[in-house]
């Protein structure tokens, strides 16, 4: 490999005087070239746990990566994001990426080894990162590569859904709460904080400052709290860094990809950011949509869910670093390399295995991979599929009223059993698995129903199917829902239900996307508005993006609730306005029939040839 010369530690400044912790690496007696740039709160000499290929399953740290990158002829910069880690400042979640990476990119350009175009690159918050630069759209920005991030609004997906709180914003706080640099220097910190059994906390009572799992991290409390308790979609959540969509007009018009998973946390962010922005810049802009929970795209599984070896990122483009680096050649350098991504659109569709259980103990789910020309698919059929009092899903609505109810418990939630989450240790697991409570699961109770005999869950299902059917986008839930409380959560699943089978006796319900709604945010999330108790509404929950195949003899189904718990915080189903109001049980309802005929629009697609 060719000799690198590393710069380390040098100390960027900000423009209010903070410095920044910098490593560059440069080949050896080269002049002037193309720069790429990560900046990360991870530590710029550490590794992704995701930075592993099919090849080589031992993960790259993040300076091997550099050495990778400056071989092939970048100078690559890596940084430590403000108070993480070498570099100065108080680091605020989010807050001061924008400018940071802009004043960042300054510096850079006026440095003598760089040629004046620069390439970002990261994952996760490495993402957020670029997203947040890019909304200044900063001089010498060239081309992205975006990985499973990049907030579209971290309001609507991220931090918040639906008005619902994510909690693994908390699970994060308190696992970089204890890796942060005031906890290494302070002794009594670090013990508070090691001490702290996140579950202990996490329920239907609410934090107040010095009264929270982080209470020994101000800093880290102080944005947890600010998150939570900015529940309206305010001018907090419109700024640079936490809504790039309210930007896409002034966002840096360069070649960028958008990479996610469909159980990812960012799967919504990366299609709204494409989707967004193909449609005003030149770009390109490009999206991969793969089966994978966050980051991990060298792996052909997602939870208990596997998708067969061609579900990796490395079968489709080879490994991760390659396909960075064809794209940054054909963008940065401008030389032959071909484009590495010639389509628009690159999507994973699940489904279609043999349903049998692995030597790995994992259901064989399957699915290929395709292009298209756009998001939405352009061959999408919005099919309405009714709910019925029987718990039926049909092609016809009810022709007599009725209704099906259930209770919320704000004491006895609904756990979560997979799904798109991230850093939700040690009370919540990403990805596909079989819809049952169990020990593994927080929250789960002894006799470990599956959720669809809890009796706070509502089941919709069609009859098993005739002929395979494809869901490629996301599902509209038009329901009409009253409650017996001021206000109240409604939460929907779609999943995918296998027959019973000699490896699944009882059958296997596999989580596909899910949903939510806070209902005093049914209007606007802007202005909430109380509900009347025994109140009709008329309301409509999107369900996460997904691309499945529901195949013969499957039923397609949605579950109903009013809890999907530690994913979301709990909604007491009382007045919010109130501090001291007490969490309270609601008798919450789904009506059907002639003027308030709750339905799903599945989003059916053609079938179409894998690429």
């Amino acid at each position: 490999m060719m000799p690198i010369r590393l710069l380390a530690n040098v100390m960027v400044p900000m423009r209010d005087g903070v410095h920044l912790a910098t490593d560059i690496y440069l080949p050896e007696g080269a002049a002037t070239l193309p720069v790429l740039l990560e900046r990360t709160p991870y530590d710029k000499q550490g590794t992704n746990h995701a930075d592993f290929s099919i090849a080589n399953d031992k993960p790259l740290s993040k300076p091997e990566i550099a050495r990778i990158f400056a071989a092939d002829g970048y100078a690559f910069v890596l940084q430590d994001c403000r108070g993480r880690y070498g570099s100065e400042g108080v680091f605020r979640k989010y807050m001061s990426e924008a400018e940071d990476g802009a004043d960042t990119l300054a510096w850079i350009r006026a440095q003598d080894w760089c040629n004046g175009r620069i390439g970002t690159l990261g994952l996760s918050y490495g993402a957020h990162v670029q997203a947040a630069l890019a909304s200044l759209a900063p001089p010498g920005l060239a081309a992205m590569f975006l990985d499973s991030g990049g907030f579209s609004s971290a309001y609507h997906s991220g931090i918040r859904q639906g008005g619902a709180y994510e909690l693994k914003q908390l699970t994060w706080a308190l696992k970089h709460a204890r890796l942060a640099r005031a906890t290494m220097e302070d002794p009594a910190r670090r013990e508070a904080l090691a001490a702290v059994d996140i579950r202990d906390w996490i329920g239907v009572e609410r934090w107040t400052p010095g009264h929270s799992p982080v209470a020994a991290a101000p800093e880290y409390e102080s944005f947890v709290l600010e998150q939570w308790n900015e529940e309206n979609f305010s001018d907090f959540w419109k700024q640079r860094g936490l809504y790039a969509r309210g930007w896409y007009d002034e966002f840096a018009d360069v070649p960028m990809v958008h990479m996610s998973s469909w159980y990812d946390p960012y799967a919504l962010t990366a299609i709204e950011n494409f989707t967004g922005l193909a449609a005003r810049k030149r770009g390109p802009v490009k999206l991969i949509m793969g089966p994978w929970t966050h980051g991990k795209r060298s792996l052909t599984f997602s939870g208990d869910a596997d998708f067969g070896a061609a579900a990796t990122l490395d079968h489709l483009f080879g490994d991760y670093i390659g396909l960075r680096r064809r794209w940054f050649d054909h963008h940065l350098k401008r030389d032959a390399t071909p484009d590495p991504l010639p389509e628009p659109v690159y999507i994973f569709t699940m489904g279609g295995g043999s349903g049998r259980k692995l030597p790995s103990g994992r259901l064989d789910h399957g699915g290929r991979w395709r292009t298209a020309t756009a998001w939405p698919l352009p061959e999408t059929q919005e099919t309405p599929f009714y709910l019925d009092a029987d718990g039926g899903l049909t092609d016809s609505a009810p022709a007599t009223a009725g209704h099906r109810s259930f209770i919320h418990d704000p004491y006895n939630p609904v756990p979560t059993i997979g799904g798109p989450i991230a850093s939700g240790a040690p009370v919540m697991d990403a990805g596909g698995f079989d819809q049952r409570e169990g020990p593994d699961f927080f929250g789960s109770k002894p006799p470990f129903r599956a959720l669809a005999d809890r009796p706070d869950v509502l089941v919709f299902e069609t009859a098993p199917l005739v002929d395979t059917i494809e869901l490629t986008g996301q599902v509209l839930a038009d329901l009409f829902v009253s409650s017996s409380a001021i206000d109240t959560d409604f939460t929907i699943k779609v999943v995918d239900v296998y027959p019973p089978s000699a490896d699944y006796p009882d059958g296997y319900a596999l989580n596909i996307a899910h949903g939510i709604l806070r209902m005093r945010f049914r209007n606007s999330f802007e202005t909430p508005e109380a509900m009347e108790a025994g109140k009709v509404y008329q309301v409509q929950i999107a369900s996460f993006p997904m691309s499945n195949r529901f195949a013969t003899g499957h039923r397609i189904r949605v579950e109903i609730a009013g809890s999907n718990f530690p994913h979301f915080d709990i909604n007491p189903n009382s007045d919010w306005r109130l501090p001291d109001a007490t969490p309270q049980r609601a008798e919450n309802r789904v009506h059907f029939g002639p003027g308030q005929s709750s339905r799903l629009l599945l989003p059916i697609i053609a079938m179409a040839e894998t690429v």
